[in-house]
């Protein structure tokens, strides 16, 4: 069904996440992949939530409107680690990275994934989180797999879909897929709900 009605429309995924790229392939959906280089600042007032809506939204709005025809869609998401009110990002080595796993070990974390679907006459914003459990994970745990799978392009230092996640998740409230960067089901309903505006 979902093909069948986006056939005609020409979907564009702002992100360089293979995970990304991978979910919405899954989804049976034909796109192009044009990435953006949006610095990720955001005002320091603004929650987690609004984070990822912020940074969303300002991936979107890097394509420019007016020059798109009325059968193009922009998808562009940000997904970001909350453990007791601290943001984790992305590390930036190895010393950053088994930091944050060694502070997510034996907790509950958020994480929450920001969507911007826009195209040229509509634009629509939501937010899906998930509460993840870690076991308590060893230190040789931690090191073999920041070693061998060197996660420095992942929010809080680690991918649910990757040995870590195999090993290391005891319990998961919410979608599997948002932690994996994109929340497919609510993408899927947000483009089935509102195809119509581009007719």
């Amino acid at each position: 069904m979902i093909n069948k009605r986006l056939q005609d429309y020409r979907i564009v995924l702002a992100s360089r996440s293979a995970r990304r790229q991978y979910l919405l392939k899954e989804l049976g959906l034909d796109f192009e992949i044009i990435s953006t280089d949006v610095p990720e600042e955001y005002p320091d007032s603004l929650t987690p939530e609004e984070i990822t809506l912020f940074l969303a939204e300002k991936k979107a709005e890097s394509f420019d409107t007016a020059r798109m025809d009325e059968k193009r869609i922009i998808i562009a998401a940000d997904t970001i680690v909350t453990l007791d009110g601290e943001i984790l990002g992305k590390p930036r080595n190895y010393e950053e990275a088994l930091a944050m796993l060694k502070k997510l070990s034996g907790k509950k974390h958020d994480v929450i994934t920001g969507v911007c679907i826009k195209s040229r006459n509509h634009k629509s914003l939501f937010h899906v989180t998930s509460q993840v459990y870690f076991k308590e994970l060893s230190d040789e745990e931690i090191d073999y797999y920041v070693n061998n799978f060197r996660p420095y392009d992942k929010a809080g230092g680690y991918g649910i879909q990757e040995w870590i996640g195999y090993i290391g998740i005891a319990r998961l409230e919410g979608s599997f897929f948002n932690v994996m960067g994109l929340p497919v089901k609510e993408v899927y309903e947000e483009l089935l709900e509102n195809y119509s505006y581009l007719c």
